[in-house]
């Protein structure tokens, strides 16, 4: 893998699971010794991560950009209209196979929460699987293209759930009716449910974003 490449993943985790804040001043010099590559390599990545949306230039310099209430409701407005339809399409188009592996393991998803933060990982995975297995149902590549932004933003709205344990639980049994949905080859249900998952994790996200701008 090219060094700007994995600089770019480096600093993407980063920036999606908190470990860079919003307002973290991203320095050539300085992330290319934290990195250990040079600065040429981590000038690529801050032009890629910036046409992601997830650092801005300012007069301090490359900052990470911040995630304020009215962003996390335009980007659910976007959500709902894109992943209803995928999950809509998904119903129709689907192969079973990934979607009943999908189901078992969502079944042992409140186990799986119960665990700490190795349990959290896994089922995150869980739910990064169901997004893979959707986006290849609908075999769109213009909705896939779509999908794929908006949940690289979404990803970092997520983590405002990491210590709900009772909203993960909920958002578990969401995730498991939109499978169940998908299987069915109900298209409707698939993206009733879709809408019902969104306006809770919405409802979820605001109610412990207070502290955004």
């Amino acid at each position: 893998m090219r060094a700007g490449d994995r600089a770019y993943r480096t600093l993407r985790a980063e920036i999606l699971d908190g470990t860079l804040e919003p307002g973290t001043v991203l320095q050539e010099v300085e992330q290319s010794t934290r990195l250990g590559v040079s600065r040429t390599p981590v000038r690529e990545a801050l032009r890629q991560l910036a046409a992601d949306g997830l650092v801005e230039a300012n007069g301090r310099g490359t900052i990470v950009t911040a995630v304020s209430r009215d962003d996390i409701v335009s980007l659910y407005e976007l959500r709902e209209a894109l992943e209803a339809k995928a999950a809509g399409l998904a119903a129709q188009r689907h192969d079973d196979a990934p979607f009943l592996a999908i189901r078992n393991r969502l079944r042992e998803a409140p186990q799986l929460l119960a665990q700490g933060e190795q349990g959290l990982v896994a089922y995150f995975a869980i739910v990064d699987d169901l997004d893979d297995a959707i986006e290849a149902a609908v075999a769109n590549p213009f909705l896939a293209s779509a999908l794929r932004s908006v949940q690289l933003h979404s990803a970092r709205i997520r983590r405002l759930s990491r210590h709900n344990p009772e909203r993960l639980r909920a958002a578990a049994g969401e995730h498991l009716l939109i499978v169940e949905a998908i299987l069915a080859r109900d298209a409707e249900l698939a993206s009733h449910a879709t809408h019902v998952h969104l306006h809770m994790s919405l409802t979820n996200a605001l109610a412990t974003s207070a502290s955004l701008t």
